[in-house]
């Protein structure tokens, strides 16, 4: 609602400081700072966040999906009518640990690193971030200027993440609410928090069902699975699919010379080199042990047959356990099967991919071979 303000004028005589009425303004007011306007419109802020239907429609909103960045965005758009920042973004860790934005609103290139390391200091400490100008707080380093208020989402015990607000004008002062409007953010804030929580939880599970423990790349439950499913698509529409076996040569040594903790880390580093030769839309796979496998989909023998070379070369370049000292080099055996030219079912490709990887072996290794067609073998 419109606040009438009175403002001090002129020069002070003998009549005091003159006043007069300057006009009526509201929140979407230019040159209203963040901390002016929770000052100024505390009454009116505590009247949206205190309100019955304010958490009804939020627990509905949040609880309307299992996925994060939906709750994320319900959030961001909630908070954004509460409080009359520009800007807004609820962070929180992905399956792997890392921060990352599930939602934003307003977010200018500048806000991208400030965001970050404000999450991050919320879920150290669990606790409310307000700040005037982020240039000038000894908090935060090498920021950009900008005021922020900013909240923990606190669930069973741990942080969850938080939701973050940001004018990219700085404040006069630190922006605050009133402790009875802080204590109704909070009560606003639990229930999505769990429903966040819930969501991270299902999908962590779910990536820990797919996904290889020590190099996070797919597991070959996942891989078995999606390669019957794409072999089935590829026989459909006549589209070729190919099939990437890879093999790390003489990996046996690293275990033998510097034990099974560096011969995990050298494994880890394998699948970086790996995941990084490949192209967004390969499915990279932990297939056991030291061997790892490719799908590659709409890719015939000579797509495939690069990709292959290129994670060949990439492995023999890179130095490995560079870390700890021990400045490893090693090298891998590739073998590719194509359908429809060397397999025509997601089982005969397997074989086939797996017979010209130790074709590779036998002939030497730090190689690849193409599967050849039924009728050659």
């Amino acid at each position: 609602m419109p606040v009438a303000l009175y403002q001090a004028v002129g020069s002070v005589g003998k009549s005091g400081s003159k006043l007069r009425r300057a006009s009526e303004i509201s929140l979407t007011t230019p040159g209203l700072d963040l901390s002016t306007k929770l000052r100024v419109f505390q009454r009116a802020l505590r009247g949206r966040v205190e309100r019955r239907d304010a958490l009804l429609d939020l627990v509905r909103a949040v609880n309307a999906t299992l996925e994060p960045e939906k709750i994320a965005e319900a959030l961001v758009e909630r908070a954004a009518s509460w409080i009359p920042a520009p800007s807004w973004a609820v962070v929180s860790a992905d399956p792997f640990g890392e921060l990352s934005v599930l939602a934003s609103r307003g977010l200018t290139p500048e806000m991208d690193t400030a965001v970050p390391a404000i999450a991050e200091w919320i879920m150290n400490r669990g606790q409310e971030f307000a700040s005037a100008n982020l240039r000038d707080d000894g908090r935060l380093r090498d920021l950009s200027a900008g005021a922020v208020l900013a909240f923990p989402l606190n669930c069973r015990g741990r942080r969850v993440g938080a939701v973050i607000g940001i004018d990219a004008v700085a404040s006069e002062r630190p922006p605050r609410l009133a402790p009875s409007t802080l204590r109704a953010v909070r009560i606003l804030l639990e229930p999505a928090a769990v429903a966040l929580d819930n969501a991270l939880l299902l999908r962590r599970a779910e990536a820990l069902s797919v996904t290889d423990d020590l190099t996070k790349l797919y597991n070959s439950r996942y891989l078995n699975s999606v390669l019957r499913r794409e072999a089935k698509r590829a026989s459909r529409s006549g589209r070729p699919l190919s099939l990437l076996f890879i093999d790390l040569d003489g990996f046996k040594g690293v275990n033998d010379a510097h034990g099974h903790l560096s011969g995990s880390r050298a494994l880890v580093e394998a699948a970086a080199v790996i995941r990084g030769s490949a192209r967004e839309t390969d499915v990279v796979a932990r297939f056991g042990g030291d061997e790892f496998a490719l799908i590659l989909p709409d890719t015939g023998g000579d797509g495939a047959f690069s990709v292959g070379e290129r994670i060949r070369e990439r492995i023999a370049a890179h130095v490995f356990l560079a870390v700890d000292g021990f400045n490893m080099r090693l090298t891998c055996s590739v073998g590719v099967a194509t359908m429809p030219n060397s397999a025509i079912s997601a089982d005969e490709l397997v074989q086939a991919a797996d017979k010209a990887m130790y074709a590779v072996k036998a002939a030497g290794k730090n190689g690849i071979q193409a599967a050849f067609a039924p009728a050659d073998t």
